[in-house]
C-alpha cells in the first residue's frame, strides 16, 4: 500500500512541473490510476514518458507496494 502523496512527490521530483492525480482503483492503494501532465513529455514517445514515470515509482513497483497501475501521460493543451 502507498499513500497518493507519496506518488504525486516521487513523481514531482523527476517532473517538477507535473500535474498528477492519483485514483485507488481498489480501495487498498496498491492498484493505482495515475494521470501525469507534463510539459518535460514534449517530443517523447509515449513508452519514453512511461518509462520516466515507472523510474520514479521503481521503489514502489519492485516492493509491490504498488501492485498494478494504469497509467496516462500527455503534454499540456
Amino acid at each position: 500500500m502507498v499513500q497518493t502523496q507519496k506518488v504525486i512527490f516521487s513523481i514531482k521530483q523527476v517532473l517538477p512541473d507535473a500535474e498528477v492525480l492519483v485514483e485507488d482503483l481498489s480501495g487498498t492503494g496498491d492498484h493505482l490510476k495515475v494521470n501525469v501532465v507534463s510539459s518535460s513529455f514534449s517530443g517523447l514517445s509515449r513508452v519514453k514518458q512511461h518509462q520516466l514515470i515507472y523510474g520514479a515509482l521503481k521503489k514502489e513497483l519492485d516492493s509491490e507496494a504498488i501492485h498494478a497501475l494504469a497509467l496516462n501521460t500527455s503534454i499540456p493543451s
